[in-house]
């Protein structure tokens, strides 16, 4: 196995037994960068000279990163690293200062590999990126470099964020581990803003002992393994939400199979129906992220509005200067009664079972996929978090989605690791 084959956890282990380095493992890094490249097209800027000069400088640290590669979404601030936020009107730019989630990458001797591509100010537009599997299909949107990079073996670890389906997604179409916290969970300070409401850092890798890794470094808290004696009969709902009619044929097999694996190793499986009114919850975050979004993007859409793409004016700048007051509070109003009434439902399990998307990566890169199994929960500022593992019938990667109850970010993780043992082995 080449170090850049490695999990994260896997080559801090060997790092720190001295059967690899932190420069070993950044220049294995750079050389699958630079073999995947031409296809996958991930990247926004890669300076392997940069990277080089962090790794050495790791190699002689501690930290819970130490020499870890790890990209970062082009709407994610980076000192010494131009962020364009997907679009030409801030080509070049350089921000003053790190993120928060960047900040404490480099603080755990993390070395910040580069930005890769993401969809124009994390919306619609898609960029360049390729599904590391199929190059002629989608890898997923807005983080669709963040998802790539890790699906294409480049990084063991990447950041995105998603406002409606922007990490679930991509990592079900990638074939990696995806994992969105619980709302707030870990600081969105210094990234590009969309929704207040529902804007909510993403973390991708390999493993899920990885995510628990970076979820621990992000929040600045301790991190210890995801041990399998922790979760013992774990209760499962299999929700397939008020928009099951959207999942293709091989979502709903593979959801069937993982409730009968969950079952037969022990867990309390059940279906978990949800209330009709939840249907409304895709409107209704619709309508919250399009007029925070218009006026978050209040610069762009006033002084440079004709260098903005019709993805973005159609579909968040009119629609958030269309809504009214009365419709942003009614809806904002709704989906924190639907909040209240979600942790009385989830409170009952440790986690339930749901498409992670309808089915497989389509064809073409012009539309990023359906987010409709993504946006509910997203309102909702639950922990999610994708399981890969399966295959569709084009042979493209097929994902399970876990959600918790609010605040439940470390046990979805453990319960989720239950889950992929039961279900994939």
């Amino acid at each position: 196995m080449t170090p850049h084959d490695l999990t994260a956890t896997e080559a801090l282990a060997a790092i720190a037994a001295g059967r690899l380095t932190a420069p070993e493992l950044a220049a294995s890094c750079l050389e699958r960068a630079a073999a995947r490249a031409p296809v996958v097209r991930a990247f926004t800027h890669l300076d392997p000279a940069q990277v080089m000069a962090q790794a050495d400088a790791a190699q002689a640290r501690t930290g819970a990163l130490r020499g870890i590669p790890v990209a970062f979404k082009d709407i994610i601030d980076t000192v010494d690293m131009p962020t364009s936020y997907g679009s030409e009107i801030h080509a070049g730019h350089r921000p003053n200062r790190d993120a928060s989630v960047v900040a404490l990458t480099r603080a755990a001797a993390g070395v910040v590999f580069g930005k890769v591509v993401t969809a124009e100010f994390a919306n619609r537009r898609p960029g360049p990126t390729t599904n590391p599997h199929d190059a002629a299909r989608t890898p997923g949107g807005s983080s669709s470099g963040s998802a790539a990079a890790v699906g294409a073996g480049i990084v063991p670890l990447a950041l995105g964020t998603q406002t409606s389906g922007s990490v679930i997604r991509p990592a079900a179409y990638c074939g990696v581990h995806g994992f969105k916290g619980s709302w707030g969970e870990i600081s969105y300070a210094g990234i590009q803003l969309t929704s207040a409401t529902c804007d909510t850092v993403g973390l991708y890798a390999r493993s899920l002992a990885d995510i628990a890794l970076l979820r621990a470094v992000l929040t600045a808290t301790p991190f210890t393994g995801l041990a399998a004696g922790n979760v013992g009969g774990p209760r499962i709902g299999l929700c397939r939400t008020p928009f099951a009619e959207q999942a293709e044929a091989c979502t709903h097999a593979l959801l069937d199979e993982a409730a009968a694996a969950c079952g037969k190793t022990g867990a309390q499986v059940a279906d978990c129906t949800l209330p009709p009114r939840f249907a409304q919850l895709a409107d209704a975050q619709r309508w919250v992220s399009a007029y925070e979004g218009a006026r978050s993007l209040a610069y762009e859409a006033t002084v440079h509005r004709e260098r903005l793409s019709p993805d973005i004016l159609e579909g968040r700048i009119r629609d958030g200067e269309a809504c009214s007051p009365e419709l942003y509070r009614a809806s904002a109003r709704f989906g924190e009664a639907c909040r209240i009434e979600a942790d009385a439902i989830l409170g009952g399990y440790d986690a339930l079972l749901c498409p992670a998307a309808p089915g497989e990566a389509p064809p073409g890169l012009a539309f990023t996929g359906n987010a409709v199994f993504s946006t509910m929960w997203t309102f909702l500022q639950v922990p999610c978090v994708t399981i890969p593992g399966a295959r569709g019938p084009a042979g493209m990667p097929l994902g399970l989605q876990l959600i918790g109850p609010r605040g439940s970010d470390r046990r979805l993780l453990e319960v989720a690791a239950w889950v992929e043992r039961a279900v994939f082995g």
